[in-house]
């Protein structure tokens, strides 16, 4: 079938209330697929401020922003006119702000009672900890995952924040908001999305609660399969000074890597044993320390081994297979990834760069309704502002 330019969300609109992490990060994604998103930006006392070059945002890419003033009775009228009209809305204050600005769930479903409300915060919209400040590597820290990570001796690891802002709070934000959309058209009612970071953490988590329950699963790190524990599932430097991953889980897989490693596998003690762990680990370190990272690709090339090098986001970019999938765009000057997932019949696209805060209040708002005579008054009473336009944007 023919693919279509819209997009597999085509249709949907949605308010997003301009924050950080993981609500630019689902906006990114649901507007990439095709919703119409709008980003509301705050007003800031000296007009609108732009605190890099919007271009270096990417998730604030494939959507308008609008600048509207918040505190302003006519600038929180803007956006009601907005959510009259709109499917869902995004916000990422802390517990109690929307309610304060008048725009709460309650007041929201009065004019449309099909809303969805997606809601992302660290602890979560209420509990002990609902108003206390925090970022990624706290909410990693309380749910247990922390712990987990990072070398037997010595403190635990810290990730970077994919964990908690983008996995466990945008990408849970965007499915719980497109699955409570869904019961909507059958309900006629909209619904709060409950987007914690925490809770997202620990439903990741599952699994492992599940090693701990069965005994498979030690606390001290680097003792168990997946932590850096198991010799086959690890990092190893090579010659160079660079690093390649090895991570033959089943049987056959180990026995095949063991291989081309020149070593026979009835000679190498049970890959279940955790006795051997620290033997066979030293054993394999010094074996991939004889060869560089591309010698050892080569080595590998061919074999279902359940090996990759090691690579910077610069040779990410240039690997074979990741550039003959077209996993990256560049826009404007700025080397970035695709959307994904990817649809067949559908595309997801980068569909406007990163904008200037403010840079479309006018047109966006005609979009979404406003005439020209609303727009010069709401203009005049500085309830929104129009950034100047930073001129055509290349692709």
């Amino acid at each position: 079938m023919p693919a279509s330019a819209k997009g597999v969300l085509s249709g949907i609109r949605i308010v997003e209330l301009a924050a950080v992490g993981p609500v630019p990060f689902a906006g990114m994604l649901l507007a990439d697929m095709g919703a119409e998103l709008v980003t509301v930006d705050r007003l800031v006392p000296s007009g609108l401020g732009v605190k890099k070059e919007p271009r270096f945002d990417p998730t604030t890419r494939s959507r308008p922003s609008i600048a509207v003033d918040l505190k302003s009775e006519q600038g929180r009228g803007v956006v009601m006119r907005l959510i009259d009209g709109a499917d869902a809305m995004l916000e990422g204050f802390r517990p109690g702000v929307l309610e304060r600005l008048g725009l709460g769930p309650d007041a929201c479903w009065q004019r449309n009672p099909k809303l969805v409300i997606g809601r992302a915060t660290g602890w979560g919209q209420d509990g002990p900890l609902a108003q206390s400040v925090g970022h990624d590597l706290n909410y990693l820290a309380i749910t247990g995952a922390l712990a987990m990570m990072g070398p037997r001796a010595g403190p635990p690891s810290i990730p970077l924040n994919l964990l908690g802002d983008y996995a466990g709070g945008g990408v849970y934000l965007a499915l719980g908001v497109l699955a409570a959309l869904l019961e909507a058209r059958g309900s006629g009612r909209g619904q709060v999305v409950d987007a914690a970071m925490v809770d997202g953490i620990e439903s990741m988590m599952t699994h492992y609660f599940a090693y701990v329950a069965s005994g498979r699963w030690t606390f001290e790190r680097e003792s168990n399969y997946f932590d850096g524990g198991a010799p086959w599932y690890a990092v190893y430097e090579t010659k160079d000074g660079k690093y390649v991953s090895v991570a033959p889980v089943e049987r056959k897989f180990y026995d095949e890597l063991l291989a081309a490693m020149g070593l026979d596998p009835a000679q190498v003690p049970d890959q279940m044993d955790r006795g051997t762990w620290p033997g066979l680990r030293e054993k394999f370190a010094a074996i991939f320390r004889a060869k560089t990272r591309d010698e050892w690709c080569a080595v590998m090339e061919g074999r279902d081994a359940c090996f990759a090098p090691v690579l910077d986001l610069q040779e990410a970019a240039r690997h074979p297979h990741l550039a003959g999938r077209n996993g990256f765009v560049e826009v404007d000057g700025v080397l970035q990834p695709v959307p994904a997932p990817r649809f067949s019949r559908t595309p997801s696209s980068v569909r406007r760069p990163p904008p200037v805060p403010g840079a479309q209040t006018l047109d966006a708002l005609r979009a979404w309704g406003f005439d020209g005579a609303e727009l010069e008054r709401l203009l005049a009473s500085g309830a929104i502002a129009q950034a100047p336009s930073p001129g055509t944007l290349s692709t």
